[in-house]
């Protein structure tokens, strides 16, 4: 009988362990933390955004762009879904494409592939670190690293997959958080803490606009957060971590133009000319924003309508609709969902995942320079670079 040894139990390593199992391989998991599944169970605010019905290799970022396709049509949505049925977890897609487990809670799908695993005769070995991985690959057929990335380190994120590539020459891409918050030059941002609307959120690069992303916007003491936010940190990330300008412009309005704005602002004026601007703009933004706006353009809240000119309306549309801000950094590898990086994927069998550089060495999930965009992305490419690793490892 074949021996297995897979380093991690999260998203990509129990699936490989599950597919292995079913083919009659001996699978020894070995897990760091007391418990598998952590970063599932904490994943989607507890919902667990589990994969995405519209998978494609654009909805990732790669030193080598091509390397996600095959695994992505092998085991795409309708594949997962069988599996999934397979162990008793019924899925919900949403017209966006998102996918989440009928339950809505992340515990299901946690404790379901870790019964199932168990079910089929998986050994989980829990609080245990490994250290030599030279010396596990000579006591196994096949050794799998699916070790995650850096981020999240309360969840047992590290860089140890990547140490164990650097055992056999393997090129490592440098990391950096993704899926992550921004900090901004701003000392207005901090006065806003908590504050949160719906907006446009466009991430500039030496000042040229790269992308733009609708959602939530949080206000924070540091600077930025929201999806919105997340959507466009990845770009911001690689930027910052190459020590180009980056700034955002957020557009507190998206809704109106800069016409429709400055009509809104001064019919109000004319209906009442003793309105304050600060009360005009309370019916449209949240008030501590609206505060900060008017701090940083240095106007006073109890500014009258009437005194509210052409010169004047168009300062506060412009800062509405285009309020830049200069990206300090992000807000680190502690608080990213995801980290982009890792181990070169030209040195990694696309349809195997197994190394160019070690037979019977593997590797699967977030410890590859494969990042997602927000959205089941992520989770999507775990299950498949795990299933087919699995494939490889059991194949006659």
């Amino acid at each position: 009988m074949k021996k297995v040894a897979i380093i991690g139990g999260g998203a990509s390593g129990l699936t490989c362990a599950i597919f292995c199992t079913k083919k009659n391989v001996h699978v020894d998991l070995f897990e760091q933390n007391s418990k598998c599944a952590k970063k599932i169970l904490v994943s989607g605010n507890g919902r667990c955004n589990i994969t995405n019905k519209n998978l494609s290799s654009d909805d990732y970022f790669c030193q080598n762009p091509s390397f996600m396709e095959f695994a992505l049509k092998e085991f795409g949505f309708d594949a997962f879904e069988r599996f999934c049925q397979s162990i008793g977890l019924l899925l919900d897609a949403k017209d966006d494409g998102r996918v989440y487990p009928l339950s809505n809670e992340a515990k299901s799908v946690a404790s379901l592939l870790l019964g199932h695993a168990k079910s089929l005769g998986v050994n989980i070995h829990t609080d245990t670190k490994i250290k030599d991985i030279k010396k596990l690959l000579g006591e196994y057929d096949s050794v799998v690293i699916a070790t995650g990335s850096e981020a999240a380190p309360h969840l047992g994120g590290n860089r140890d997959g990547l140490e164990f590539a650097e055992v056999f020459g393997h090129n490592i891409i440098p990391t950096y958080p993704s899926l992550v918050q921004l900090h901004l030059n701003s000392n207005i941002v901090k006065k806003m803490s908590g504050a949160k609307t719906e907006g446009e959120v466009s991430l500039l690069i030496n000042n040229k606009k790269e992308l733009t992303c609708n959602g939530d916007i949080l206000f924070s003491d540091y600077g930025v957060s929201g999806f919105a936010v997340l959507d466009i940190s990845q770009g911001a990330s690689v930027a910052l971590a190459e020590g180009i300008h980056v700034s955002i412009s957020i557009n507190l309005l998206p809704a109106f133009n800069a016409q429709k704005l400055s009509n809104h602002i001064n019919k109000m004026s004319e209906l009442d000319p003793k309105i304050t601007i600060f009360e005009i703009l309370i019916g449209l933004i949240p008030s501590k924003i609206v505060s900060g706006i008017l701090e940083e353009l240095d106007i006073l809240h109890s500014t009258c309508g009437n005194e509210i000119g052409i010169k004047l309306s168009k300062k506060i549309v412009n800062q509405i609709l285009n309020w830049r801000f200069d990206v300090s950094d992000t807000h680190g590898f502690r608080h990213s969902e995801v980290a982009g990086g890792g181990v070169d994927t030209a040195e990694i069998n696309p349809k195997t995942f197994e190394s160019l550089k070690q037979k019977n060495i593997y590797f699967c999930g977030e410890v590859l320079d494969v990042v997602g965009r927000r959205g089941g992305y992520n989770f999507a490419f775990a299950w498949a670079s795990g299933y087919l690793a699995a494939k490889h490892i059991t194949r006659d």
